[in-house]
């Protein structure tokens, strides 16, 4: 029974994250590109509809919910929700369990779900405005930096986290550098870079070259299957945040796995 009682705890803890996650996706871009009115900001005004634009009632923000029960339409003008709303708290919940699963419990597990969470923003963000907000990036690495010498990232030296949190920043730097030299357009925005950094401060140093590989390899993946899919045109900019979140989060997770997992996962293979 109190094993029911964590994971239902974890999955709606999982489940607020997620409509946290939709504000911020949702009003942070709209804040940095100045498209609202003044004192529009990510907690005013409250949550309202975005085409009537009527204050919603509490029980039309239950996670998840609320969605299904309105049907996804809006309580007052009955326009569509974005299907994207639930589909980021559900998958904010899942992201919850699958690291309460496989890292075992204490302060790396609140770092990784924090970790999870904020890249989970990032790749939103980037995917559909092709930008990643230094109010995101910048606290992620301040946070992996100061979750180090906490003692939280056990597998992190501060030494190894400082040098991965220049060295993402100088590689990317140098990329995007270079490439407006020799080609005169922009290939890489210092948001990836700073992106990279932040991953650095909680990795180190050393998983940064599988990290790019990683990244680089699903980007490709996605571009061939969008083109094939959706008939997107190979020459349209692609966003590369998403590729460095999912990389970032792989690699830290196989990093900090728990002694369980790692254990019946070498008897599976046995």
């Amino acid at each position: 029974m109190a094993h029911i009682t964590s994971l239902f705890c974890i999955a709606l803890a999982g489940l607020c994250a997620g409509s946290l996650i939709n504000m911020v996706t949702w009003r942070l871009p709209r804040m940095i590109n100045a498209v609202e009115t003044p004192g529009f900001s990510l907690w005013l005004p409250r949550s309202h509809c975005p085409l009537c634009r009527h204050t919603l009632a509490w029980f039309d923000n239950i996670p998840l919910l609320s969605w299904v029960m309105l049907r996804g339409h809006c309580r007052y003008c009955q326009c569509s929700i974005a299907l994207r709303y639930p589909l980021t708290e559900l998958l904010s919940m899942l992201l919850c369990l699958a690291l309460a699963f496989l890292i075992t419990p204490g302060e790396t597990l609140l770092a990784a779900w924090l970790l999870g969470w904020m890249l989970l923003a990032l790749l939103l963000i980037d995917a559909e405005f092709q930008l990643l907000p230094d109010l995101l990036t910048l606290p992620l690495l301040w946070l992996g930096l100061l979750f180090q010498l906490c003692g939280w990232l056990p597998q992190v030296s501060l030494e190894q986290s400082v040098t991965g949190a220049v060295s993402g920043y100088i590689t990317l730097w140098l990329l995007a550098r270079g490439y407006r030299v020799l080609r005169g357009t922009e290939a890489l925005g210092m948001g990836d870079a700073k992106l990279l950094a932040a991953l650095g401060a909680w990795l180190g140093w050393q998983p940064l070259p599988l990290v790019l590989l990683l990244a680089s390899g699903g980007s490709i993946l996605w571009l061939c299957f969008s083109h094939l899919v959706f008939r997107r045109s190979l020459s349209a900019p692609l966003p590369f945040g998403p590729g460095l979140a999912i990389a970032g989060l792989l690699m830290f997770t196989a990093a900090n796995l728990s002694a369980t997992f790692r254990t019946s996962s070498f008897i599976f293979q046995i």
